[in-house]
C-alpha cells in the first residue's frame, strides 16, 4: 500500500532540514571593527580588578585567634597564659587521665596508628568489635556500631533510614550534625518549637488529618522524631518521659565524655546492622583508629568500674563523678544567675550553659562584640571562656549570640566561683558603662581601642550621672525618714 502523498512531503522537509543542520554553521560570526591604540589605552586606564579575596574587617574572628598550647586539659596555655578551661567539652576529666593514655600508648604499639580502611574493607580490628559491645552494655541496649567521626554519625544514621518522601519532625534548636543528615537524607522536614510538645503534638494531629484525607500514600510514608538529648545550641535537657516512650536508635558523640574521638549509635540489632550497609561514614570513612577505640573502653572501664575509686584529682575518694558534675552544674548555674545584662540558658543540671544579652545592641555583629570583650576580660584574669560559633548562613534556626560555659569534674568550687565573680564584673562594665566599659576592658586586654562618637560618651555620661543622683536621692530619703518605733 503507498504512502499518502502528505506524509511523504513531510518527510522529504524533515531530510532537507537535516542536511541544512548538518552543514551550516552554529552561529553566525559578528563583524567588529578593531580598537583603536588610544581606545586600548583608555579601556586599560579604567579597569579596576576585582581582589583576588573580599575584604575582611580586622575584627574577623578568623583574623583574632586564640593559641591554645598542650592538650586541652584542665589548665590550658592560651597565647602563652595560663588559664582553667571552662571551654572544652571534657565533662568527666578523663582526657587527661592516666589510665586512658596508658591503654591508648598500649594499643599504639600493638596495632599502630590508623586503619587504614572502613570497616568493611579490613579495616575492623578486635577493639572495634570489643568497644561496640561495652557500648551496647553500658546502653543496655541489642546492639551498638561506631563510627570514626562524631558529627558524621548522626549525619550517617537519619539518611540510613529515612529517604525521600518521608517525614521528620525535628526540634527547631537541633545542632547542625542533625541538620546536615536531615539535608541528606531529602525528607519533608517538620520544626516544632524547642521543647514544646504541645507543638509536636499539634503537627502530629496535623499529620494525622493529612494521613486520612490520602491514606494510600501514608501506608508508604514512615515518620521518625529526632530529639537531642542535651541540646548544644541551648544547654537545655530534651523533656523525653513527655515525648516518647520507646525509643529506636540513640546517637552519642564519643568525644565529650570518653576520651576520644568519634560517635556510635545504638539500639535493636536489626536498625544496627542496617547502617552496616547504609551509613556513609560507616561504609566509605577510614574506621577509628585503634588507640582512640582502646582509650573509649578504658574510659567506660572507668565510668562503670567503682566510680568512686577512680575519681579526679578533684574529688574526694568518697564522692561520685556523676554525682559531683551534676553538684557543680547546679553550683555555677546558681551563681551565674542574676547577673545584669547576661541571662542564663540551659538546664541547672547541664555541664554546658550559656549566657545571652538581655537585650541586644541593635544587630548580631555588635551583640558578638561585646560578648568577646567579655570573654577577653575573663580570659585575661585566667578564666578561658568561648563563644558559641555557627555557620550562620547554613543554620536552619539561627541561636542568638551567647558565651558558652562548659563545667567539668576537675574544677574546684573555687575555681567555679571565680569564673562567676570575672563574668558578673565584665558585664557589669559593659551593661552601666557601656562606651567607658569597652574602653576599660580594651585597656585590660591590650585591644586597640576602636573610635567612640563623643554624643555617645556625652549620652552616656549624662545617664550615669542622673543614676547617681538617682540613688543619693533614695539614700537621703532613707536616712531622713522618722523612726516609726519613737
Amino acid at each position: 500500500m503507498a504512502a499518502p502523498a502528505y506524509h511523504l512531503i513531510l518527510e522529504g522537509i524533515l531530510i532537507l532540514w537535516i542536511i541544512r543542520l548538518l552543514f551550516s554553521k552554529t552561529y553566525k560570526l559578528q563583524e567588529r571593527s578593531d580598537l583603536t591604540l588610544k581606545e586600548k589605552e583608555e579601556l586599560i586606564e579604567e579597569w579596576q580588578p576585582e581582589p583576588l579575596v573580599p575584604p575582611v574587617p580586622k575584627d574577623h574572628p578568623a583574623l583574632n585567634y586564640n593559641i591554645v598550647s598542650g592538650p586541652p586539659t584542665h589548665i590550658i596555655t592560651v597565647n602563652g597564659k595560663e588559664c582553667i578551661n571552662f571551654a572544652s567539652f571534657n565533662f568527666l576529666g578523663l582526657l587527661n587521665n592516666e589510665k586512658v593514655k596508658s591503654a591508648a600508648q598500649a594499643s599504639l604499639k600493638k596495632y599502630g596508628v590508623g586503619t587504614c580502611g572502613p570497616r568493611g574493607f579490613y579495616g575492623t580490628f578486635d577493639v572495634h568489635l570489643e568497644l561496640e559491645e561495652r557500648l551496647a552494655k553500658f546502653m543496655r541496649t541489642e546492639e551498638a556500631i561506631i563510627y570514626s567521626y562524631g558529627f558524621a554519625t548522626i549525619a550517617s544514621a537519619i539518611p540510613a533510614y529515612s529517604k525521600r518522601g518521608d517525614i521528620v519532625f525535628v526540634d527547631e534548636a537541633a545542632c547542625f550534625a542533625i541538620q546536615k543528615g536531615l539535608q541528606a537524607s531529602r525528607s519533608n522536614i517538620k520544626l516544632f518549637k524547642h521543647n514544646d510538645m504541645a507543638d509536636l503534638e499539634r503537627l502530629l494531629k496535623e499529620q494525622e488529618t493529612e494521613d486520612q484525607k490520602n491514606p494510600r500514600k501514608a501506608r508508604v510514608t514512615r515518620r521518625f522524631i529526632v530529639v537531642e538529648g542535651l541540646y548544644m545550641n541551648t544547654g537545655d535537657i530534651c523533656p523525653l518521659p513527655e515525648l516518647i516512650d520507646d525509643i529506636d536508635l540513640i546517637s552519642a558523640n564519643m568525644e565529650n565524655s570518653l576520651a576520644s574521638i568519634g560517635g556510635f549509635c545504638c539500639g535493636r540489632s536489626f536498625i544496627i546492622d542496617h547502617q552496616r550497609l547504609s551509613g556513609q561514614g560507616y561504609c566509605f570513612s577510614a574506621s577509628l583508629p585503634p588507640l582512640l577505640a582502646a582509650a573509649a573502653i578504658e574510659a567506660l572501664n572507668i565510668m562503670e568500674d567503682n566510680p568512686v575509686k577512680r575519681s579526679g584529682k578533684n574529688l574526694r575518694n568518697d564522692q561520685d563523678i556523676f554525682q559531683t558534675l551534676r553538684a557543680k552544674c547546679e553550683r555555677i548555674h546558681k551563681a551565674l544567675q542574676g547577673i545584669s545584662g547576661l541571662k542564663v540558658v540551659g538546664e541547672s543540671f547541664s555541664p554546658a550553659l550559656h549566657l545571652q544579652l538581655e537585650e541586644s545592641c541593635g544587630s548580631r555583629e555588635d551583640d558578638v562584640k561585646l560578648l568577646k570583650r567579655v570573654v577577653d576580660y575573663c580570659m585575661n584574669s585566667g578564666i578561658a571562656l568561648t563563644q558559641a560559633r555557627y555557620l550562620e548562613k547554613e543554620e536552619k534556626c539561627l541561636p542568638p549570640p551567647s558565651i558558652r560555659v562548659v563545667i567539668t569534674v576537675e574544677q574546684t568550687e573555687k575555681e567555679l566561683d571565680k569564673a562567676a565573680s570575672l563574668l558578673k564584673e565584665a558585664a557589669h562594665i559593659s551593661q552601666f558603662w557601656p562606651i567607658v566599659g569597652i574602653y576599660m576592658m580594651n585597656f585590660n586586654t591590650g585591644e586597640e581601642s576602636s573610635r567612640v562618637d563623643p554624643e555617645d560618651v556625652k549620652h552616656v555620661v549624662k545617664r550615669s550621672l542622673l543614676t547617681v543622683l538617682l540613688y543619693l536621692r533614695i539614700l537621703i530619703s532613707s536616712n531622713c525618714k522618722p523612726n516609726q518605733d519613737n
